[in-house]
């Protein structure tokens, strides 16, 4: 029963005795147990070194060593905590030599970088799985589902408590449908993030940067075509295609946010450039122009600091990681019209 604690069975014997008689010797231990009286004081030595039994103090002077039991949720909790950290650093190895073992195979065999698999079922268990091992996790999220609806994907609130990095691209049309809304503010609240596009090429699940799983036919029920397939992608210059695709629809998708009223912002499409003000939109139109920092300040009368710290301000509000796509999204949603 405390194996998992690295205690063994005669240790287990000895000190479920001592236990139940508070205190007592090696001797009457041995008699108890029917044990040799040297085992017996072997067992208390490995206990006593483990922190689970201690000696009587003044004990030895009249005679033998009379032990005690330390109180099992004092001195078991330290040893099981040891005990998980030494199974989860084993099942890191047992993962880390299972990649190596499959890279090992991809450099031989070009077959197993593509893995095909069919239906709902099977591919709902694989995204399961790539999920659990994951640190961080990229969707492109289309209307409809081939595997795994929206509400049904309930480990996404448990990994995002785990601090796993979620980043999902959503169609708008997927938000139109029931639900979707108040499921992705959820999501977003969680502290996933999330951005709207209008159409999306392809559903696609990328963990780690080192496997992906796109659907290749959309199959399920009521549908001809059958059972839905996918293939699983491993490292290799296609799983590296599929990250830059997501990489550029990420960069051209609109931000979403949770408003301070709980509703999920920005689900209209391009915006009206109303909400930004003259000067930023004339600093916009000076970056859009190719004019270099140093005159735009010179044209508005602040210091070259300051006009960075202002188009940084309106990157991040376009939810762009450079200039080059806060002019896009200034273009989409319409702040310089």
């Amino acid at each position: 029963m405390l194996e998992a604690a690295g205690i063994g069975a005669g240790e287990e014997r000895v000190y479920r005795f001592l236990v139940g008689v508070r205190e007592t010797d090696a001797a009457l231990i041995a008699d108890r147990l029917s044990m040799e009286v040297a085992q017996v004081q072997r067992e208390l030595a490995s206990l006593h070194d483990k922190g689970l039994v201690g000696p009587v103090a003044g004990s030895a002077a009249g005679g033998a060593v009379r032990y005690v039991p330390v109180a099992p949720d004092t001195a078991l909790r330290p040893l099981l905590l040891r005990g998980h950290e030494a199974l989860e650093s084993a099942r890191r190895g047992v993962e880390q030599l299972t990649e190596e073992y499959r890279a090992g195979g991809r450099r031989h065999d070009a077959g197993q970088l593509v893995e095909v698999i069919s239906g709902a079922s099977v591919i709902r268990q694989r995204l399961r799985h790539m999920a659990y091992g994951a640190r961080e996790l990229r969707w492109f999220c289309k209307a409809g589902h081939v595997a795994m609806p929206a509400d049904d994907n309930d480990e996404e609130w448990e990994l995002l408590a785990r601090g796993v990095r979620y980043e999902a691209v959503y169609e708008r049309a997927l938000l139109e449908e029931p639900g979707m809304v108040d499921n992705v503010a959820r999501s977003i609240r969680a502290g996933e993030r999330a951005r709207a596009t209008g159409t999306l090429p392809v559903r696609l699940a990328i963990a780690d940067g080192a496997m992906a799983i796109c659907p290749l036919m959309p199959g399920g029920p009521g549908d001809s075509l059958g059972e839905p397939t996918a293939a699983v992608v491993r490292g290799s210059s296609l799983l590296d295609a599929l990250i830059a695709l997501f990489e550029s629809q990420w960069a051209a998708a609109s931000p979403l946010h949770v408003t301070d009223s709980g509703e999920l912002a920005d689900l209209g499409g391009p915006r009206s450039g109303a909400n930004v003000a003259d000067d930023e939109r004339y600093l916009l139109s000076l970056v859009v122009a190719g004019v270099a920092d140093k005159a735009i300040a010179s044209q508005l009368g602040v210091s070259q600091r300051t006009v960075q710290r202002r188009i940084q301000v309106l990157m991040q509000r376009a939810g762009a990681a450079t200039r080059t796509q806060m002019v896009w999204q200034a273009a989409r949603q319409g702040w310089l019209s």
